[in-house]
């Protein structure tokens, strides 16, 4: 059964709208943290093994068109947490601005968001998911958070795969603070962080979606 994506064709998401209306700055809020992650913590045993596939990468690297279609091929699909987050924000009366303003509480309601998501799914469902909780290590640092607070949350489930996908040109798109700097730090740091935590990760080079479909669906584990 086809799940939920996080694009939005008919243009009616609160979200989308306010993005026309208005373009937000660019207002860096952060620190380029380097902390490595705790060895002690990266011991923890994880506690339920699941067939979802992470498909993640920095910002403006086609996670979304990726995810969609995927959806299209009839896969289930979990659209990133901070959309959602973003929107049910929105549903209830914040701007965009207010919801921005402290970027290290944001990225502490993105994991809380991301866990309940995730809380949610059948493990034994093969599900694609456009981001997952160890991807949160990476943005933490950027706003001079530590990585390790939220390091043992990243051991609730174990995924199928996980599917890094190189940088395409970086769009702006007012959601995020974000800079080919940032871009850069976290296209590091997010391979780095899942490697540091047991997988395999795959790196999906730049081609068109199509092809870059193939390319995950193509070397999906065996069951």
């Amino acid at each position: 059964m086809r799940g939920s994506v996080a694009s939005d064709p008919t243009g009616s998401s609160p979200l989308l709208v306010w993005i026309r209306k208005r373009r937000v700055p660019n207002i860096p809020q952060y620190e380029f943290r380097t902390t490595e992650l705790d060895p002690g913590l990266l011991s923890t045993p994880f506690g339920v093994q699941t067939n979802w596939h992470v498909i993640t990468g920095a910002p403006s690297c086609g996670k979304t068109t990726l995810i969609d279609l995927l959806a299209d091929q009839a896969f289930r699909t979990v659209p990133e947490g901070a959309r959602q987050y973003m929107e049910e924000e929105i549903a209830r009366g914040r701007t965009i601005d207010e919801i921005r303003r402290n970027g290290a509480a944001l990225q502490r309601h993105i994991v809380d968001m991301q866990l309940t998501i995730e809380g949610r799914l059948p493990a034994m469902d093969v599900v694609f998911l456009d981001g997952a909780v160890p991807g949160s290590l990476a943005w933490y640092r950027a706003f001079g958070l530590n990585p390790n607070d939220i390091l043992p949350r990243c051991f609730h489930h174990r995924y199928a795969s996980v599917f890094v996908l190189d940088r395409l040109s970086l769009r702006l798109n007012g959601l995020r603070f974000e800079d080919d700097a940032y871009a850069d730090f976290l296209d590091e740091w997010i391979p780095r962080d899942y490697g540091a935590l047991g997988y395999s990760v795959v790196r999906v080079p730049v081609l068109t979606p199509e092809e870059r479909l193939a390319f995950v669906l193509g070397r999906l584990p065996a069951h």
